[in-house]
């Protein structure tokens, strides 16, 4: 049980599997000039939580453990420092704070300058806002700042029904393209009812068979994964754009995309209250939907990990932290 100035958190001493996470009580952070302290209601799981965990993702840039893991969170501001006037202690917030920093979002409270949340949408509880805010603003930032789409562009969007896929493929429909997803067969029927117009089952044909003259390609998978981002040269018409998410953009992807007329984009997601708050819009008028495949207590974390690793997930998992 946490005192007034301790906190429950899940942390990890060692590099490795799931079973690496435990509960820990933890001093709780105090906010600093321009930040605020969030009561953490609930926290987002992302790929880049479990990469991290064993070595890779963001452990370059944590350093060595121990160190708590997340940046979704979802939550209620309960101090503010000097010099916040974008927000005030009882507002309902979300946010990806730090990012590629340690936020420590497994944990039932975090700091963070006041700018890098944005109120909450108001059409959703904690626990669906938490799944929001790394995975939308990865496929907002890919879709708007990266690929500048515009509207009657052809989408692809590999990876179409996992946390980021599901966003990106509303905000790319929202944007006016024509959305193109890979997806296995039994998501299709979800996927067109959040606007795609066509579908690719991966696991039975080879996507660059299937489709062609795309002007944009998001890659959620990477070439780490049976070479999806070089094979994904061969959809695009001259001079379009593919924005390789999870492994980054190789020298030899680069050379080769200008080789053939195309463009090859690395991406990093960055925090970004205010497209959060463009989000949150789209959220409340029901053009963006949230899917949560299921709500674990924070205990759970290391399960969160395990499922999520399985690449199977519909939509995101999230850790309740508080009711």
């Amino acid at each position: 049980m946490s005192s007034s100035t301790t906190m429950r958190a899940i942390s990890q001493d060692t590099l490795g599997g799931p079973e690496v996470l435990h509960l820990t009580e933890q001093e709780r952070p105090e906010p600093l000039p321009t930040e605020v302290q969030v009561r953490v209601h609930a926290a987002g799981v992302n790929p880049v939580d479990w990469k991290t965990r064993e070595g890779g993702g963001m452990a370059g840039v944590l350093g060595e453990p121990p160190f708590v893991l997340g940046w979704d969170v979802s939550g209620v501001v309960t101090k503010v420092g000097f010099g916040v006037h974008t927000l005030k202690v009882g507002d309902e917030v979300y946010g990806m704070p730090w990012f590629p920093r340690q936020a420590g979002a497994y944990a039932e409270y975090v700091t963070a300058p006041s700018r890098q949340f944005a109120l909450k949408p108001t059409t959703v509880d904690h626990d669906r806002a938490a799944a929001v805010p790394l995975a939308a603003l990865t496929a907002w930032q890919s879709l708007v700042d990266a690929a500048r789409v515009e509207p009657g562009q052809r989408v692809l969007i590999h990876a179409a029904a996992g946390g980021v896929g599901h966003f990106a493929v509303q905000i790319a429909k929202h944007l006016g393209a024509r959305v193109i997803g890979t997806a296995s067969a039994a998501k299709h029927d979800w996927l067109r009812s959040l606007g795609a117009d066509e579908l690719i089952d991966y696991t039975a044909v080879r996507f660059e068979d299937a489709v062609g003259d795309v002007d944009v390609v998001i890659d959620l998978v990477g070439d780490d994964h049976d070479a999806t981002s070089t094979r994904s040269l061969k959809t695009l018409r001259p001079g379009g754009i593919i924005v390789a998410v999870p492994s980054g953009v190789s020298p030899e992807l680069v050379d080769s995309a200008h080789a053939q007329g195309l463009r090859a984009s690395a991406f990093l997601v960055e925090p970004d209250g205010p497209a959060l708050t463009r989000i949150a819009g789209l959220i409340d008028e029901d053009i963006v939907k949230v899917e949560v495949e299921d709500v674990l207590p924070l205990a759970d974390a290391a399960e969160a990990h395990r499922r999520g690793e399985s690449g199977r997930t519909r939509g995101k998992l999230v850790l309740r932290v508080a009711s």
